[in-house]
């Protein structure tokens, strides 16, 4: 294909605009995918913000629902005109990284030497959709390895209701996957924005019986009841670590997930979990963590303590669409504000100053 598409760019700290940019060329192992439907991310606000760098002129965005306009000649088992999905994180599956069980991790690591004067790695390579390459807030994306990464969309299944299947849904349920739960467990979620309602969800999926949501936010704890919480706590209205240890006897949680990235919620994340309990973290921290003695046990407590990279790749879409098609799940409730291509700005606006009640954003070109 030749010609123009629109796309929204990361002009300055500050400003994301709309541009038109050459459609891309399909190399053989690529697939152009027509955007049908994308959405905002808050990383994308990060980004917006100047809070995590991206070269400037780079499209933005990484959640990407659309249907398969050209084929490179390498790929198979697809058809131009399918309906499918593309992860936020679309590895190629030959690094190390990827051929070791971690395929969010792919690609080589990027080193930076921090201001403390010491070495540190960006282990994001996996990560290529509006951050190494363009992403998926345009009229066309170019997916990279599609073979390894275009999952087709089950018939049946909107757009709506497989938009969080990219990044937020699998980032969720990869917290709760990485929270040891058990059949019977008792788990907190600290944090109940689109990823913390999704590490609800699939915490209730994987067997926990007692899931305690928390939050500021009234209307979003509402929200995580619908999605599996049983208990609720305003965390401005009570002693939420206080609390958990009420309901639990004074044992703790079996695990916690903290899906906010600040220092408080990470220390309330390990005050509540038990000896021997896991804190699976999804949160991403701009700042130095510090882990509290007390709650550590002075590293003695037989803690777990994991971190995650949202899960890419077809085989990772391919089950979480079917936990969607099976009605075990839906997260259409999610998209709470539909905007245009051409109106991104505004749904920038509305999506980082969290106006109107707004969740995600559905964006279409």
């Amino acid at each position: 294909m030749t010609g123009l598409m629109k796309a929204a760019v990361f002009v300055e700290k500050g400003r994301i605009e709309i541009v038109d940019k050459p459609i891309p060329d399909v190399g053989p192992n690529d697939a152009l995918v027509r955007i049908t439907t994308t959405t905002i991310c808050g990383t994308d606000v990060h980004i917006l913000k100047g809070e995590y760098p991206v070269a400037k002129g780079l499209t933005v965005g990484h959640e990407p629902v659309g249907v398969i306009e050209k084929l490179g000649a390498a790929v198979t088992g697809y058809e131009e005109g399918q309906r499918v999905v593309a992860g936020a994180i679309c590895p190629n599956f030959n690094s190390y990284a990827a051929q070791d069980g971690y395929p969010s991790q792919d690609g080589s690591y990027l080193i930076a030497r921090g201001e403390c004067g010491c070495h540190g790695y960006k282990a994001t390579a996996g990560w290529r959709f509006g951050n190494m390459i363009d992403g998926t807030q345009a009229e066309y994306v170019l997916v990279p390895d599609a073979q390894a990464n275009l999952a087709p969309i089950p018939d049946g299944l909107t757009d709506e209701q497989v938009l969080m299947c990219p990044d937020i849904m699998s980032t969720g349920f990869k917290g709760a996957e990485n929270a040891n739960i058990k059949i019977g467990d008792t788990v907190v979620v600290f944090a109940q924005g689109p990823i913390g309602l999704c590490a609800t969800a699939g915490a209730r999926l994987l067997g926990a019986t007692t899931i305690i949501a928390v939050d500021g936010n009234d209307h979003r704890l509402g929200i995580s009841k619908k999605l599996g919480a049983d208990v609720t706590l305003n965390f401005t209205q009570c002693d939420v670590v206080e609390e958990v240890l009420k309901l639990t006897g004074g044992k703790g949680a079996d695990s916690a997930i903290e899906a906010l990235g600040t220092q408080r919620t990470f220390e309330n994340a390990m005050q509540v979990i038990k000896p021997g309990g896991t804190l699976s973290s999804l949160g991403v921290y701009s700042e130095d963590l510090k882990i509290p003695l007390a709650s550590f046990a002075a590293g003695l407590g037989d803690h777990t303590i994991r971190t995650a990279l949202c899960p890419g790749g077809k085989e990772r879409m391919r089950r979480l669409m079917n936990v969607i098609q099976a009605d075990r799940l839906d997260l259409g409730v999610m998209v709470t504000h539909h905007y245009k291509l051409g109106d991104i700005v505004a749904a920038y606006d509305l999506f980082s100053n969290q106006r109107d009640g707004v969740l995600k954003v559905a964006i279409k070109p």
